[in-house]
């Protein structure tokens, strides 16, 4: 069975290749207002047990509900996602410092979640993969992951969270692996997104 979700995501489109002028930062960037479609892959026939499939097709569900997909693919943040390539980590980052105010800010490229031993999360044990969704923690614990929306998935219960490690175990491995993170003060040389941009000030 698969999952389909309609997102409506307001991002400001930022590009590594950006000028040295410090004038003015928002030359180089470009609003977009994109609809992204984002299935769930479907589980790799083998991969689980039969009496499996109910959690399996809960943790798929989940994960589209949830909005996996839609950082975690490439191109879904253009609107046009990958949908081969599914859930295998984005080429585009999201920026965890406002480049409005700092003219390199700190990136962090969305992870391959797939099962994949190199790139992915094949060598994660299930409690390390519980951990980065209710709590974004990296899977050594040695940081955060800045950029997870993990405040609103703390309260998912436990059948819950195992219902999509079990989903992610069970789609195809694909070997991605996205740019590493981009610390304040670098120049990123891949494009970037970055969220909540402004705030009234009334």
């Amino acid at each position: 069975m698969k999952y389909q979700t309609v997102c409506l995501i307001f991002v400001l489109a930022i590009y590594g290749c950006a000028t040295d002028s410090t004038a003015d930062h928002s030359k180089n960037y470009e609003k977009l207002d994109t609809v992204t479609v984002v299935d769930a892959p479907d589980p790799v026939a083998g991969s689980y047990h039969p009496s499996g499939r109910d959690k399996i097709d809960h943790g798929a569900y989940l994960t589209v509900l949830l909005g996996c997909g839609s950082c975690h693919t490439n191109g879904a943040f253009d609107g046009s996602p990958d949908l081969e390539q599914a859930l295998a980590g984005s080429n585009t980052g999201i920026a965890f410092t406002n480049p409005l105010g700092d003219k390199y800010p700190g990136i962090i490229y969305p992870a391959n979640i797939t099962p994949d031993i190199d790139t992915g999360i094949g060598q994660w044990t299930d409690r390390q993969i519980a951990d980065a969704i209710r709590a974004g923690i990296g899977r050594y614990r040695s940081h955060r992951i800045v950029t997870m929306p993990w405040p609103g998935y703390a309260r998912l219960g436990d059948d819950d969270v195992d219902a999509i490690v079990a989903y992610l175990r069970s789609i195809e491995p694909i070997n991605n692996r996205v740019p590493e993170e981009v610390q304040p003060g670098q120049r990123a040389t891949a494009p970037f997104v970055y969220f909540g941009v402004y705030r009234s000030k009334q």
